[in-house]
């Protein structure tokens, strides 16, 4: 079955970090650009970041530009989300995906992902 497994959600205090886990099963995400995307309650989905299949390209939304960063460790076939300087609008569901693609750039919107993570909880606050 493929897969993509979230980890390292959490609580965490204004001002913190935390670094989220999209980990694939099944297949290599060396074809596929990634995205990450996160559900607040109330709020409608928003793209988050996402990275190329093989140039590099990554995009951030302007909310969260110069405090995450999304990387790539083909070694582990997993995909990175490092969360700094954290804020309680970060709060939300955050999930990644996985689109098969090839060249430049990587998608921005949610539907054609191929596949999904579980999911992710991430909590800002005192």
């Amino acid at each position: 079955q493929l897969q993509l497994v979230e980890s390292g959600g959490g609580l965490v205090q204004p001002g913190g970090s935390l670094r989220l886990s999209c980990a694939a099963s099944g297949f290599t995400l060396n074809d596929y650009a990634i995205g990450w995307f996160r559900q607040a309650p109330d709020k409608e989905r928003e793209g988050v970041s996402c990275i190329s299949s093989n140039d590099g390209t990554t995009y951030y939304a302007d909310s969260v530009k110069g405090r995450f960063t999304i990387s790539r460790d083909r070694a582990k076939n997993t995909v990175y989300l490092q969360m700094n300087s954290l804020k309680p609008e970060d709060t939300a569901a955050y999930y990644c995906a996985a689109q098969r693609r090839h060249g430049s750039g990587c998608t921005r919107t949610a539907r054609p992902y191929d596949y999904w993570g579980q999911g992710a909880q991430v909590t800002v606050s005192s």
